[in-house]
């Protein structure tokens, strides 16, 4: 899924190509993708493009007479830009917005239809749509605190819920985690003023270090490789791969669709967490340590 890192730079791309440009109409070959009916779709054609904003993983594309489209990619979904009188190319195109100068496409791998497009009209609207994360790049230290031990979760699940922290999800959770040498399972609760600010001081480390990253990757072009797994990670999509700290091997646990990647010796002390399945399964050969695989 697309996350604050990969939202921002699609955000600077669309900046350069559509802010200005007038909307002239909006094709959708999937009638799942939208998900409101009123203001109608046709509404937006003709409408200038006034601005660009981001909503936790969402895009927002401003139009005039305060309409907004807002763009949820979830897992699959991908932005791709066509230069003006070329044709939209691929699989799995569920829209095309074609401007004035261009247009852009929305795709969706899979036959899972999760991507979203909401039209909705004046800020009290849009405001609905927002989960209420905070802006973890603008918050300061004492605000993050305040929103981490607010609930009790483990780390993990905190720093990608949308209704405490905007734009993070699964892939830069494990980042942020690695670097700050703390477990996915501990709890916020048990966390030290020390812990706090550690943990605050990666999550700004790794997604700033990510943008540059990417923004370095796109150039001037726009961004066409967007995904959850990068060579450069540390932890996440690495599964039984060395840390690049420590050399051990990657660890992960599996639950539904999404995975925790995590380095035992830097992050858990050396404990390897138990799936539930795998652990399960295997019992008592289910290795205690990271010792234990080397």
């Amino acid at each position: 899924m697309p996350e604050l890192p990969d939202i921002t730079i699609y955000l600077e791309a669309l900046q350069e190509r559509i802010v200005g440009a007038h909307l002239e109409r909006v094709r959708l070959l999937s009638p799942f993708l939208l998900r409101t009916a009123d203001p109608p779709l046709a509404s937006v054609e003709g409408k200038t493009v006034s601005g660009l904003q981001r909503i936790g993983k969402r895009i927002v594309i401003e139009l005039q007479g305060e309409l907004f489209l807002v763009v949820h990619l979830m897992i699959a979904g991908r932005l791709h830009w066509i230069d003006k009188d070329a044709k939209a190319r691929g699989r799995n195109v569920l829209a095309v917005f074609e401007f004035s100068n261009g247009a852009l496409s929305l795709t969706e791998a899979g036959t899972k239809r999760r991507a979203s497009l909401h039209l909705v009209r004046g800020a009290a609207a849009l405001r609905a749509l927002d989960p209420g994360g905070l802006d973890v790049m603008s918050a300061d230290l004492p605000t993050f605190a305040a929103r981490l031990k607010s609930e009790n979760h483990t780390l993990k699940r905190a720093l990608t819920d949308p209704h405490l922290f905007s734009g993070i999800g699964n892939a830069y959770s494990d980042e942020i985690l690695h670097r700050a040498r703390l477990s996915p399972l501990t709890t916020t609760a048990q966390l030290s003023d020390a812990d706090t600010e550690r943990l605050f001081e990666a999550m700004k480390d790794t997604l700033t270090h990510w943008v540059e990253l990417l923004r370095t990757e796109a150039a001037a072009r726009f961004p066409e490789k967007v995904t959850a797994f990068r060579d450069a990670m540390a932890v996440h999509g690495k599964y039984g791969q060395p840390c690049p700290v420590c050399a051990a091997p990657v660890q992960r646990i599996v639950f539904a669709e999404n995975e925790v990647n995590y380095c035992a010796r830097c992050q858990t002390g050396g404990k390897i967490l138990a799936d539930r399945a795998l652990s399960r399964l295997l019992k008592k050969s289910w290795p205690r340590s990271i010792d234990e695989l080397e």
